[in-house]
């Protein structure tokens, strides 16, 4: 899992990567993207809404033993996952315009972010299916189907984008286009494996009748996940907003690197504690404390060993990883420093991850709903409106909200799991 979330990040990495080396435009089309961000990000809470919250809760069934339980679960899921995306694509379509205006775009930026999300919403189901089935694939244990989810779509993507982009001339919505066949091709290689032979728990159209009590538990569960996107989507929006009033397009350009760099050093650590969901579930569901603490103890080290690891080469240097998307020298000046101050605290982001994944894993979804919105919510959003006024900062007052969240939200997720969960597991078998 923590193999498929790297590759999975790679589909707007790669993106972006390419439309910062559009010549002549480039520092502009990718400011254009960073605009969308948000966006992505409140389709893949939609997404992790049911695949976050139907998987562990189908581990827990499968552990008792209720196999047809489990079953119901994965196809109330996915008729949640259908519903959303034909909803989410209406409202983007609908709405576009006001939508990138809100989120900070310029005259100047506007048509690049418009370009973009115009053809990338029209693969919101393919987003519902690829990212919200696929942890039922993970969640039976076959991580090596499931890693293949995220290959097939992330190779395809690296192929089809310097065709579109450069290729056919068709800049940024080639982008976008070569994102939605990827993601196409991933929700079609999940529903064949959800619907084939091998999988234990199977697809089926009984299964696809939602039950109230059961989709309140899918949603209970999966609000973690589904706040922590929405809440960083609301940061993006304040962040974008702020920095384009005290440092103009320059700045939303910077945050869209920042945000790139912080997708992809994240997403190992998110695939380490997605991976002990299933796991710690189980054991919990079957009644072995000592195993869910065993759990517990593994993915807390080696979460903070990669953390630690990733924190200080990102602070070493911050100039190579801005060049990884553009090389223009006043995109490097603005860059770094906003990078160091960023990235300041970054280790301690992974309290936050291990913490609220324990939270899901076990069922106490209230818990991990309350520090999903405790950083980003009532830390880092009112920091981003207010630090740029203290003390002189401006732009740097956005970026320094980030590593006070860090510090602040992930002591008090990882202490409040220690004391509330660990502490009261059974240390024998």
């Amino acid at each position: 899992m923590t193999a498929a979330q790297f590759i999975n990040i790679l589909y707007n990495l790669v993106d972006r990567m390419y439309i910062g080396r559009i010549p002549g435009e480039g520092r502009l089309a990718l400011t254009g993207l960073g605009l969308c961000l948000p966006v992505i990000s409140i389709l893949i809470g939609f997404a992790n809404l049911c695949g976050s919250g139907g998987s562990p809760l189908c581990s827990i069934y499968r552990g008792r033993g209720e196999r047809e339980r489990a079953q119901k679960v994965l196809g109330n899921s996915f008729a949640l996952l259908l519903l959303f995306g034909v909803g989410l694509t209406a409202v983007c379509l609908v709405f576009q315009r006001p939508i990138l205006y809100l989120f900070g775009a310029s005259d100047v930026t506007y048509p690049y972010a418009a370009d973009y999300m115009s053809i990338y919403v029209l693969g919101t189901v393919f987003v519902m299916i690829g990212l919200g089935m696929n942890p039922f694939i993970n969640a039976q244990g076959f991580g090596a189907i499931g890693m293949g989810t995220v290959a097939l779509g992330a190779v395809l993507n690296i192929v089809l984008d310097p065709v579109f982009i450069f290729g056919l001339g068709l800049g940024v919505r080639g982008a976008a286009l070569a994102t939605v066949l990827s993601q196409g091709a991933s929700a079609v290689w999940v529903l064949r494996f959800l619907t084939g032979r091998r999988t234990e728990l199977r697809l089926t159209p009984g299964g696809l009748a939602l039950e109230g009590p059961l989709v309140r538990r899918i949603l209970g569960l999966g609000s973690s996940g589904f706040a922590m996107s929405m809440t960083n989507s609301l940061v993006q929006v304040l962040c974008n907003a702020t920095l384009k009033v005290w440092g103009g397009d320059l700045y939303v350009g910077v945050m869209t690197v920042i945000n790139s760099i912080r997708e992809a050093i994240t997403m190992p650590i998110t695939g380490i504690t997605q991976g002990c969901q299933p796991v710690l579930g189980y054991n919990y569901g079957a009644g072995r404390g000592d195993r869910v603490r065993q759990g517990i103890r593994f993915t807390a080290a080696i979460g903070m060993l990669y953390s630690v690891a990733v924190w200080i080469l990102t602070l070493a240097v911050p100039g190579a990883l801005i060049r990884i998307f553009n090389n223009e020298a006043e995109l490097l000046d603005a860059g770094i420093p906003a990078f160091r101050i960023y990235f300041a605290t970054f280790a301690f982001m992974a309290f936050q991850f291990i913490g609220q994944a324990v939270f899901v894993a076990l069922g106490r979804s209230k818990n991990a709903v309350f520090f999903s919105l405790l950083r980003k919510a009532f830390i880092v959003a009112p920091l981003t409106l207010l630090l740029p006024f203290c003390f002189g900062l401006g732009v740097n007052g956005v970026f320094l909200a980030e590593p006070i969240s860090n510090v602040l939200g992930g002591l008090a997720c990882i202490l409040t799991m220690y004391v509330t969960v660990y502490r009261k597991l059974p240390a024998g078998g």
